[in-house]
């Protein structure tokens, strides 16, 4: 099932979710036109699991910076345009909620989060870890909290057949992370292979889904 847009205009324009976009794809395009070496930019600046563990000093910044300089580099461009593509279509809604500066705290503390979830479920791997999923994914789960019943058009392929659908978020969204929970679950029989990063799915999730009543209620909230 590929998302395609939803039915839930947002009231104010998405000048982070933009920006954040704009950002991937600039820092997408220096690594694979710009970077000689496109592996070792990832290993030098991605979030590896067992240095944001122990925090030995083997890359170029701080391993905590890792984190944040990981969610702005991508492995491919399906996995750029993914990324980009749930972002435009759930984020504008989130941030239209928070506003501009809350959605901004919100987007980086879901990708520490799923850092985080990353490392802790594989705390032997070298595997640097790069891309925008897991603070997404905290973006997935605030939406599906939020707007359960907004409706998403969606292209869904059986076999040879293909049709766009209306699905509400929550059983979108719901299949999606019933999907990252399986393969999460299947993964933990293949040590060492690099791959998806399932767990930084699950925790950018949860993250987003238990966190974002408590953006929504503080007192600086926009809209009561």
């Amino acid at each position: 099932m590929i998302p395609l847009k939803d039915d839930n205009p947002a009231r104010t324009f998405p000048l982070v979710t933009i920006g954040f976009i704009i950002i991937n794809t600039l820092v997408f395009i220096l690594q694979m036109f710009f970077w000689s070496d496109p592996q070792h930019i990832a290993f030098s600046y991605g979030a590896i699991p067992n240095i944001l563990l122990t925090f030995k000093n083997v890359q170029p910044i701080h391993p905590v910076l890792t984190i944040f300089t990981s969610m702005f580099m991508h492995g491919g461009i399906l996995h750029l345009v993914t990324n980009m593509l749930y972002l435009w279509i759930f984020g504008n809604n989130i941030e239209d909620k928070l506003g501009h500066f809350r959605f901004i705290i919100f987007y980086v503390l879901c990708g520490v989060a799923a850092a985080y979830a990353h490392a802790i479920t594989d705390p032997s791997s070298r595997i640097p870890m790069i891309g925008a999923s897991g603070a997404v994914s905290g973006v997935l789960g605030a939406y599906m909290l939020i707007f359960p019943h907004a409706r998403v058009h969606t292209l869904i392929f059986l076999g040879f057949f293909v049709q766009v659908v209306r699905l509400p978020a929550i059983f979108l969204i719901g299949f999606w992370i019933f999907i990252q929970f399986i393969n999460g679950i299947l993964s933990k029989g293949i040590a060492g292979q690099g791959g998806v990063a399932w767990f930084a799915h699950i925790g950018g999730f949860i993250f987003g889904l238990v966190s974002i009543m408590l953006f929504l209620k503080t007192k600086w909230r926009r809209y009561s």
